[in-house]
């Protein structure tokens, strides 16, 4: 009897060594119950898309111009945006931005100078004050 106690005893002692434990801790996967996984995001949208039964009024309209009329609409975007190009250049060239100083354009006031990070670009918007630099690096 004392041989079995003793023999239990160190078979138990034994494997305390081996024995390893760890904190248990739920964490939810569905996004439904409170899961926070970042990949279940459009599993999410598509649930609300799916019971969403309000509609944009202004998609249930058809486009009832003719060819001709989208065609007109088309070649006037184009002209107006290749008009727009056209003076945004030519503002453009007309500064010098090889040369230190301030200069204005509309509602900007543009200073550019060499700095020890490259060159140096400041803008200010004059009519909110609000102001942008680029640093341009060597």
């Amino acid at each position: 009897m004392r041989r079995t106690f003793f023999l239990t005893l160190i078979l138990f002692l034994g494997t305390l060594g081996v024995v390893n434990a760890q904190q248990f801790t739920y964490q939810p996967i569905s996004p439904f119950f409170g899961g926070t996984n970042a990949f279940n995001y459009q599993q999410i949208l598509s649930s609300a898309n799916a019971q969403n039964s309000l509609q944009d009024p202004n998609t249930l309209q058809a486009d009832t111009r003719t060819e001709l009329e989208r065609f007109a609409d088309n070649v006037n975007t184009q002209i107006f945006s290749q008009l727009s190009r056209t003076l945004t250049q030519q503002q453009l060239d007309a500064l010098n931005f090889e040369e230190p100083g301030t200069f204005t354009a509309g509602e900007f006031a543009i200073e550019i100078f060499e700095g020890l990070e490259g060159l140096v670009i400041n803008i200010l918007d004059t009519t909110t004050g609000e102001e942008s630099q680029i640093i341009v690096p060597n």
